[in-house]
């Protein structure tokens, strides 16, 4: 059994964790009967915090928003996942939340508990983080973006293509996705009647949100590999597909998903979608992961570059082997 001090702020720390809550089941959780959960949420109330109740069988309690931000109750793991998140931020994709994150990583140490603060300050003393020579987006597109994501509102923005080109785009947007280097934004485009994957850091100003739309269906079940798939073969020329004499776990770890799809096949094998700009570094790009293959679908003219390099290769092994067996020049002998 909680005492009444311990037990508001067990109760405050249920309320933060999950959005609506059952008198029951918060009675149940704290080991009190539902007239002493009514009397806490008043108690917590006269504090200032805006909890609401919604009467009825299936009604409960929501901690809402109020007009100052409520103290938070973080676990000791929370806590740490916060102040590495912020450190992150602060050198990460976003622009525009570096000095904010870093204000806000001063405020969390000083108050960490004294067992935790070896943990987050090891963490710093132990990381050096290279500068980012990638695009960045503004903090404030990936908010418009998300609530309208959130919210089913179209959006309008501009946009430039590769070549520079801008373009204006009403979209219905649906979900960001983010690949530890860029921002995605997985939208049904109005003007070409069919799902687009956009980034981020080529949307031009701040997109402008309007009335609401009727979610539609998404393009695949599986957003992250959609996105994959889009930006790893769609934007380049030739494209390829080979089946892999490996698991696709195994050969996940070696390709990113901005540069293969990888699908299973069975316990030993998997195929690979992938593309590329140039046709002469796809070979050498193959090599590199170190598995055997079998190419199943090529671009013209890939399969012999891959039989001229095998050859060149053969023929480097093949001498090779001749001079360590002692048949090279009369000076080496």
């Amino acid at each position: 059994m909680y005492g009444t001090s311990e037990r508001l702020l067990r109760l405050l720390s249920l309320l933060q964790a999950r959005r609506d809550w059952p008198g029951s089941d918060l009675a149940s959780r704290l080991d009190v009967d539902v007239r002493t959960i009514r009397r806490d949420i008043e108690r917590l109330r006269s504090l200032g915090y805006p909890v609401h109740a919604t009467p009825g069988v299936a009604g409960g309690y929501r901690l809402g928003a109020g007009a100052a931000l409520p103290p938070l109750l973080l676990d000791d793991d929370e806590a740490v996942a916060v102040a590495v998140g912020l450190r992150t931020a602060a050198n990460g994709t976003v622009s525009g939340i570096e000095e904010t994150s870093v204000r806000a990583l001063a405020k969390l140490e000083q108050v960490l508990p004294a067992r935790l603060r070896p943990r987050v300050g090891a963490l710093g003393a132990a990381t050096v983080s290279l500068p980012g020579s990638g695009p960045t987006v503004d903090a404030g597109v990936l908010t418009v973006i998300a609530s309208a994501c959130r919210d089913h509102e179209r959006l309008r923005f501009g946009y430039g293509d590769r070549a520079g080109a801008e373009t204006e785009r009403s979209v219905e947007p649906l979900r960001l996705v983010h690949t530890g280097r860029r921002w995605y934004l997985v939208a049904f485009d109005l003007g070409k009647q069919d799902w687009r994957t956009f980034r981020v850091d080529r949307i031009t100003g701040e997109p402008a949100a309007s009335f609401r739309f009727t979610p539609r269906e998404p393009p695949a079940e599986d957003i992250a590999a959609y996105v994959s798939r889009s930006i790893s073969t769609t934007p380049y020329p030739h494209q390829l597909v080979v089946r892999v004499a490996a698991p696709a776990s195994e050969v996940s770890t070696r390709i990113s998903p901005t540069s293969g799809v990888v699908e299973p096949i069975d316990d030993h094998s998997c195929r690979v979608r992938t593309g590329a700009n140039n046709l002469d570094v796809v070979p050498f790009h193959l090599a590199q992961w170190g598995y055997d293959f079998v190419v199943e679908e090529a671009p013209e003219g890939l399969v012999e570059r891959l039989r001229l390099i095998a050859d060149r290769f053969a023929r480097a092994v093949g001498h090779s082997s001749a001079v360590c067996n002692g048949e090279g020049s009369d000076s080496e002998r």
